[in-house]
């Protein structure tokens, strides 16, 4: 017999007998029993509160990139030419003519003072006009002349590509 049938004799004389190791000991048996292993316990607790943690952290992060959009219809143009600036400051304009800044409407002294600053704190920041394709050139012309009187070289007309 074989010892996992549970007879038989293993080493040293020693006797398996109901899954248990009986052996000899001085003149008598002592039963041996098998440790199990106990199988790891991951901490679910603890995952789940790292699982919040980056979850906040993701939703803040999106939060901090998030870029207020002003509903337009852009204009069209046969040829432009595509800037890659890490930072703009985009002005937009609605078909009515509102201005907008960070989508809060401003007035042309709130949009000069925005732009002193932004050209204080970093002057090789780009400026956007976003314009609706319905906003009469007058409104356009109010934004560019804040720019002109304030110097600004770099400005770009955002347009959607035919």
């Amino acid at each position: 017999m074989s010892l996992a049938t549970g007879g038989g004799r293993g080493r040293g004389g020693a006797k398996v007998q109901g899954g248990k190791f009986l052996v000899p000991h001085g003149g008598r048996i002592v039963k041996l029993s098998r440790k199990r292993r106990s199988l790891p316990q991951v901490p679910i607790s603890a995952m789940s509160d790292i699982g919040f943690l980056l979850l906040i952290f993701i939703m803040l992060v999106s939060l901090i990139n998030y870029r207020q959009e002003i509903k337009i219809e852009y204009p069209e143009a046969a040829s432009a030419k595509k800037t890659q600036a890490e930072r703009n400051f985009e002005i937009w304009i609605d078909r009515e003519g509102a201005v907008y800044y960070s989508g809060k409407p401003v007035d042309a002294r709130e949009l000069e003072n925005l732009l002193v600053e932004t050209n204080l704190a970093h002057p090789d920041e780009r400026i956007h006009i976003i314009a609706d394709r319905g906003t009469p050139f007058r409104h356009v012309a109010e934004v560019m002349g804040v720019l002109q009187l304030l110097q600004h070289r770099v400005v770009s007309l955002v347009v959607k590509e035919e």
